[in-house]
C-alpha cells in the first residue's frame, strides 16, 4: 500500500520562488511531498481551515501581511500544523524571533537545497507528531487541547482541569531541559513567585510540579489577546492605552508591595480579556528584591527584552528594583501609543545600547495629538538615571490616574521641577518608607497669623480716625 503524500502548503508571493520551492519538493523520492501553493495570507489562511496541509512554508513579506504578524495570524488559525519561515536575508536574529512567536524552524531562502527543505519539513513534521502524542499523556488530571504559545524555552498549552471541569494554561518545560537545573529552577521560581500574588490585574498560579519526564506550570486561562497582538493593527487610542496601563500599575504595586520585581513588562505579556481586563503575566524572570543570592548569581548578565528593558538590567547590575518595571511599562506604553518602541536597531545590542546612550523622543513628537501629561509621565518613567524616576510605583498609578480623569500630573512635575519628595522609598534598607522633613506651608506659622492681626488693628484705626475726623 503507497503512503498518502505529506501534503505542503507554500503561502509565497514570488511566482520563481515558488517554483524553485516546488521543483525542490518534487525531488523527493515515491513523490512523497506534495506543494499547494497560495500567494496571499488570506488564501493560505483560508485553506488551512480546511486542515489540509501537514506543514507551512511561510515566507514573512507577503501584499496583505509582512514580518512576524504573519506567523502570529498563522498560529492562531492552525495551533498544531508546523510552521517553517522562509526568510529573504541570512538574519539568524529574526529566525529566532519568529520561533518565539510560534514557528517551529526557519530557512534562508538563499541556502535552499533539496535536501537541506526535506529535512526541514520532516523532521518539523516529525516533532509536531511526537509533541501531540506526548501532550495528551503527559500530565495527569489534564486533558491538553491545543498549543496556544511556544518560545525557546517552554511550550503553552490550553487544557481542561478534569477534577474541576475549567480551562487552565499549562507551561510545559520540552524534554531537552528537563535535566537542565537552571531551566527547571526558573519554572518553579515563576510558579512560586505568582503564587504569591493575588491580584485582580495578575494571571493566577494553580499549580506546579513534574510528570515523568515533564516539567509544569498550571496556570489560570485567560480568553483574550495580547497587547502586542493588538498593536499588529496600529497604536492604541491613548484613552484606552492609559486605562490598560493603570490596571498594569495596579498590578505592579501588588507586586512590588510583596517584594517581587517582574523585570519582563512588554506587550506580549499583558493579556487583554475580551471583557478588557488587563492582565499581567509570564513572571519568568520575576525574582524577590531580598534575593540577594540569585542577584549576585547574575550579576553582569542581561535579563529582560531588548525593546523594553531598561539601562541598569542591560548592564546587568546587582540592585535591580522597582524602577526597572517602571521603565519597562512607560516603554510599554511608547509602543502602544505610538505604534513604534522606544528605541529600534537591526540587532539586540543596537537596540539595548541606545537605551543606555540614546535620548529619547518624545511621543508626542511622533504622534502631536498626545496629552503632555502623558508624554511628561513616559520620560519621567524612562529616565536613564533611575534616580530620576518616579519615588514608587504607587506614584506613577497616582499619575496615570491624573491623566485619565484631564489633570496635570502633579508626581512627574514635582521630579521636574525638583520639589522634595513627601515619601522616598529606601529599597536598600528594606521596603519601609522614610519621611523625610516636609517645610510647613507659610499659613501654617506663626508669623504670618501676627502679621494678619496686625493689618486688621491698623485697618480699624484708620476707620475709626476717618469717622472721628
Amino acid at each position: 500500500m503507497s503512503r498518502s503524500p505529506i501534503q505542503i502548503l507554500l503561502v509565497e508571493d514570488n511566482p520563481a520562488e515558488a517554483r524553485l520551492i516546488d521543483l525542490l519538493l518534487r525531488e523527493s523520492a515515491d513523490a512523497e511531498m506534495k506543494c499547494q501553493h497560495e500567494s496571499r495570507l488570506s488564501d493560505g489562511l483560508l485553506r488551512l481551515q480546511e486542515n489540509t496541509a501537514d506543514a507551512i512554508l511561510l515566507d514573512l513579506g507577503l501584499p496583505d501581511s509582512e514580518g512576524l504578524e504573519t506567523v502570529r495570524r498563522v498560529r492562531l488559525t492552525a495551533s498544531n500544523v508546523p510552521i517553517i519561515v522562509l526568510t529573504g536575508a541570512d538574519d539568524r536574529t529574526l529566525g529566532l524571533k519568529t520561533i518565539e512567536i510560534g514557528a517551529d524552524d526557519f530557512l534562508y531562502k538563499g541556502d535552499l537545497d533539496h535536501e537541506r527543505l526535506v529535512q526541514t519539513l520532516r523532521y518539523a513534521i516529525e516533532r509536531a507528531t511526537r509533541r501531540a502524542k506526548e501532550a495528551h499523556h503527559q500530565i495527569p488530571g489534564y486533558q491538553l487541547l491545543e498549543r496556544i504559545g511556544a518560545g525557546t524555552t517552554a511550550t503553552v498549552y490550553k487544557a481542561r482541569q478534569l477534577s474541576l471541569d475549567r480551562m487552565v494554561a499549562i507551561k510545559v518545560l520540552p524534554k531537552k531541559h528537563t535535566h537542565d537545573a537552571e531551566f527547571v529552577r526558573r519554572l518553579y521560581d515563576e510558579g512560586r513567585a505568582t503564587a504569591k500574588l493575588s491580584h485582580p490585574n495578575i494571571v493566577g498560579a494553580l499549580d506546579v510540579g513534574r510528570s515523568g519526564d515533564h516539567h509544569y506550570f498550571v496556570m489560570e486561562y485567560v480568553e483574550g489577546e495580547t497587547v502586542g497582538q493588538t498593536l499588529t493593527n496600529g497604536p492604541y487610542e491613548e484613552k484606552e492605552a492609559i486605562t490598560i496601563a493603570i490596571q498594569i500599575a495596579q498590578a505592579l504595586c501588588h507586586a512590588h508591595e510583596e517584594g517581587i520585581i517582574h523585570r519582563d513588562v512588554k506587550p506580549n505579556n499583558i493579556m487583554i480579556t475580551k471583557e478588557g481586563v488587563a492582565k499581567l503575566t509570564d513572571m519568568g524572570l520575576a525574582r524577590a528584591v531580598i534575593d540577594r543570592e540569585a542577584a549576585e548569581a547574575e550579576r553582569g548578565k542581561m535579563y529582560g527584552t531588548p525593546f523594553y528593558i531598561s539601562p541598569e538590567q542591560v548592564r546587568g547590575e546587582v540592585d535591580i528594583d522597582f524602577r526597572s518595571d517602571i521603565y519597562c511599562l512607560a516603554g510599554t506604553l511608547y509602543h502602544m501609543l505610538t505604534g513604534r518602541v522606544p528605541f529600534d536597531g537591526r540587532t539586540p545590542t543596537t537596540v539595548m545600547k541606545k537605551h543606555l546612550d540614546e535620548a529619547l523622543v518624545p511621543p508626542n513628537e511622533i504622534k502631536p495629538e498626545l496629552s503632555h501629561g502623558t508624554t511628561e509621565i513616559i520620560e519621567v518613567c524612562m529616565a536613564k538615571d533611575r534616580g530620576n524616576r518616579y519615588l514608587s510605583t504607587s506614584d506613577l498609578l497616582e499619575d496615570l490616574e491624573s491623566v485619565a480623569r484631564g489633570e496635570p500630573p502633579f508626581q512627574a512635575r514635582r521630579k521636574a521641577v525638583n520639589l522634595p519628595p513627601i515619601e522616598l522609598l529606601a529599597p536598600q534598607d528594606g521596603p519601609q518608607a522614610a519621611v523625610l522633613p516636609v517645610k510647613p506651608p507659610f499659613y501654617a506659622t506663626p508669623m504670618f497669623w501676627f502679621a494678619i492681626i496686625g493689618w486688621i488693628l491698623f485697618s480699624l484705626m484708620v476707620i475709626a480716625y476717618l469717622v472721628n475726623f
